[in-house]
C-alpha cells in the first residue's frame, strides 16, 4: 500500500512539473538577414510565424525594440525577437526603412495583479486610467483578469519565475497556451494582439 502511495505521488509529482514547464514556452529562434529575418521554432501557433517563416523587410509594418522582447508589426500580428538582439534589430530597421513603433504598456499593465510586488491604491487608479485612455473599460479589464487570473499567477509562482517588474503579452500568450486547447488559444490570440494594439485615440 505504501509502495502504491509512494508510486502516486511521485507521478503527481512529475505530471505537476509537466504542467509547470509547459507553461514558459519561450520565443524560438531568429536570424537576422541583410533584408529579411527568418523566425523558427516559434510556438504560438495562429502566429503567421509558426512554426517558421522568413518575414521580408517589405512586409514589415513596424518594429518594436523599446522594451523587452523586440516586437514585429506584421498585418495583424505581432512577432517577438529575442532582446539579446535589440542591437541587430535597429541596424535592420535603419536600414530597410522600417519605422519603429512605441512600446504599447496594455498587457502589462492588465498583468500588474500577477506581478510579485504590492501596488497602492493611488498606483491601480492610475493603471486603470491609462486602460480607459487606450479604450479598456472596467468591465473589459476585470473579464479579462477573471479570464487568465489563476493561469497568471501559476505563471509567475509555480514556475518560481516571481516577476516583480513586468508581464507583458509574451507572457500571457506562454501561460494561456498551457491551458488552452487549439482552437481555444486561437481565439485568446487574436483578442491578446488586438487588446496589445488599442492605443490612445487622438
Amino acid at each position: 500500500m505504501h509502495i502504491v502511495k509512494l508510486f502516486k505521488n511521485i507521478f503527481e509529482s512529475f505530471s505537476r512539473k509537466i504542467r509547470v514547464d509547459n507553461l514558459i514556452c519561450g520565443i524560438g529562434e531568429s536570424e537576422i538577414r541583410e533584408n529579411a529575418i527568418f523566425i523558427s521554432n516559434y510556438p504560438f501557433e495562429p502566429s503567421l510565424a509558426y512554426p517558421e517563416k522568413l518575414i521580408k523587410a517589405s512586409e514589415i509594418d513596424a518594429i518594436c525594440i523599446e522594451f523587452g522582447a523586440s516586437k514585429i508589426r506584421i498585418s495583424d500580428d505581432i512577432v517577438f525577437v529575442s532582446a539579446e538582439k535589440k542591437d541587430q534589430m535597429k541596424i535592420f530597421a535603419e536600414r530597410n526603412n522600417i519605422p519603429l513603433s512605441l512600446y504599447s504598456w496594455n498587457w502589462d499593465w492588465i498583468l500588474e495583479p500577477y506581478l510579485d510586488t504590492e501596488f497602492t491604491e493611488e498606483n491601480k487608479k492610475l493603471t486603470t486610467e491609462r486602460l480607459h485612455e487606450n479604450g479598456l473599460n472596467t468591465i473589459e479589464v476585470d473579464a479579462i483578469r477573471k479570464e487568465i487570473g489563476k493561469q497568471m499567477y501559476r505563471y509567475n509562482f509555480d514556475t518560481m519565475l516571481w516577476d516583480w517588474c513586468s508581464l507583458s503579452l509574451q507572457d500571457v500568450l506562454s501561460a494561456m497556451r498551457a491551458k488552452y486547447n487549439k482552437e481555444e488559444f486561437r481565439e485568446f490570440y487574436k483578442k491578446a494582439i488586438e487588446i496589445e494594439n488599442r492605443k490612445k485615440q487622438s
